[in-house]
Formats: C-alpha cells, sequence, structure tokens
C-alpha cells in the first residue's frame, strides 16, 4: 500500500483535472455519448497520456537539476530519493504501453485521425522536457499545451463518438485549453528563479512575472469567450459567466500569492476546468 500510494502521488493526480475536462467538454459539444466503451478508453487514454508526460518531466527535469530537494512545488520522488532512476525510466515505460494499447483501441475506433492525434500526443509528451531543445526550456511549451489539453482533445473525443469534426467541441476545447495554460504559466511563475538558474527559458523567464501575469488575464477571459462561441444558440449559456466569476477572484489570489501559495493557486485552476464543464453540462440540460 505505502508503494501504491507513493506511484499514485507521483502522477500527480491533482493535476489530472488537465486531462479530464477536455473529454468531458467533448461529450458536452456533442451533447451526450454515444458509444460507451469508446468514451470510457477515451478518459483513460487522455489520463494515461498526462501521467506518461508528467513522469518523463520528472525523470529529465531531475537530470537537468531542475528539481531539487525542498524545492517550493510539490515534492518529486527523484528528487527527494524516494525512487531511482531505474524505477522511473521503467515507469515510463509502462505507461508508455499502456497508452499505446488504448490509443490502439481508438484508433480502430476512430481511424486515421486518432492515429495522428496520438502519435503526436506521445511525441510531445516526450520532446516536452526529454530533449536539448525541449519546448519546456524554450518557453513555447504553453502553445502545446493549449492544443493537446484543449482543442485536440474535445475535437478528437467528438470524433470518436460521431465519426466527424465538430466547431462546437473545437471552442469548447479552446476554452480547457485556456485554463490549462493557466495552471502551466502559475506553476512556471512560481519556478521562475529555479529554472532561470538551469537556464530553463519558460515564458515568465523570458518575459517576466508580470507579463506571465497578463497572459493568465487574457487566458481566463478567453476561457469564457470560447465558452459562449461554443454554446450559441443554448438559452442558459449566461451561465458560462459564473466560472468565470470564480476565476476573477483565483486571478486576484494568483497576484497576491508568494512561495507555497502558488501551489494552492494551480489546484484551484484545476477546480475551475472542472467549473467550466459542469456549468457547460447545465447549460445543455437546461
Amino acid at each position: 500500500m505505502q508503494k501504491i500510494r507513493l506511484w499514485f502521488g507521483i502522477c500527480r493526480p491533482r493535476t489530472l483535472f488537465a486531462s479530464v475536462c477536455p473529454v468531458l467538454m467533448g461529450f458536452v459539444a456533442i451533447s451526450g455519448v454515444q458509444r460507451c466503451a469508446v468514451a470510457v478508453v477515451t478518459l483513460l487514454c487522455g489520463v494515461s497520456l498526462q501521467v506518461l508526460s508528467n513522469l518523463i518531466n520528472d525523470y529529465y527535469d531531475f537530470r537537468r537539476g531542475s528539481d531539487k530537494a525542498g524545492r517550493v512545488g510539490p515534492a518529486r520522488a527523484l528528487a527527494e530519493g524516494l525512487v531511482s532512476e531505474g524505477q522511473m525510466r521503467k515507469a515510463c515505460l509502462i505507461m508508455l504501453g499502456l497508452c499505446v494499447a488504448e490509443g490502439l483501441y481508438l484508433v480502430l475506433a476512430g481511424g486515421w485521425v486518432i492515429l495522428v492525434i496520438g502519435v503526436l500526443s506521445i511525441f510531445f509528451a516526450w520532446i516536452y522536457t526529454a530533449t536539448p531543445h525541449s519546448l519546456s526550456y524554450l518557453g513555447i511549451a504553453d502553445i502545446v499545451c493549449f492544443l493537446f489539453y484543449g482543442p485536440v482533445a474535445t475535437v478528437g473525443t467528438a470524433w470518436l463518438q460521431i465519426g466527424t469534426f465538430s466547431w462546437e467541441a473545437l471552442l469548447l476545447g479552446c476554452t480547457c485549453g485556456c485554463i490549462a495554460v493557466c495552471v502551466l504559466a502559475t506553476n512556471n511563475i512560481r519556478d521562475i528563479e529555479d529554472d532561470r538558474a538551469v537556464g530553463k527559458r519558460t515564458f515568465p523567464v523570458r518575459f517576466g512575472r508580470g507579463a506571465a501575469l497578463i497572459g493568465v488575464g487574457a487566458m481566463l477571459a478567453g476561457a469564457l469567450l470560447f465558452s459562449l462561441l461554443g454554446l450559441k444558440g443554448y438559452a442558459f449559456r449566461w451561465l458560462m459567466v459564473l466560472p468565470f466569476v470564480l476565476s476573477v477572484f483565483l486571478y486576484v489570489m494568483l497576484l497576491r500569492a508568494k512561495g507555497p501559495q502558488y501551489n494552492l493557486c494551480l489546484f484551484r485552476f484545476g477546480l475551475l476546468n472542472a467549473c467550466y464543464v459542469v456549468a457547460a453540462v447545465a447549460v445543455v440540460l437546461l
């Protein structure tokens, strides 16, 4: 049980809103689930891909010295000596195998479009941290984060259910993508000094904390805009203003945050993503 709890924590369960929410929003975009088994595997595959990305990130950030014992952010198992590099490599391979197995099932269900999405998802999970020119070290990871934790996930989810492209899924996916970028930006603002010390040129490192905070504000406004556009035609779409109001309070909290307070902001941005999904479900049902 102790090992299970350890590895459960290594998977960063508090961050998994980022992969769960866009899949759920994809179901909202098409007003329900038509293929239940495919829907379940889609959700599992989305979570598996994020866990794979998290494990790869932990491994390579540790090797590059980005993650150290006693960091301001949540403790990392490798940095704290709780697992070995060999164990982390093995975990990455296991998760890769699981992603491939789930992905093959979805490819059989959705065809070449899903194959392209799956291959790109695994590729970007690896290149995010694993190479000398990784996205997270060049300050452009926000773009990939927006796409794959947003419209790519929702459009792929809708495609697997109805077999065609959905504009509603694209727009609602952009809502989730905006919130995912807020999570990443908060993480990078918190780690700005540590990242600068190891040459990790995230957006806040390159352009400063102020620019990053402006970017978060723009993403929060974008989340509301995309949600309203994606639910055009629904009488109760004004309900999407409710999670936006919550986001304003969260933004003020982020502006005032210091040290470990950023960790709470991270979790609450994840919850904000879920709030948008719940509000969207309410709009569709009403």
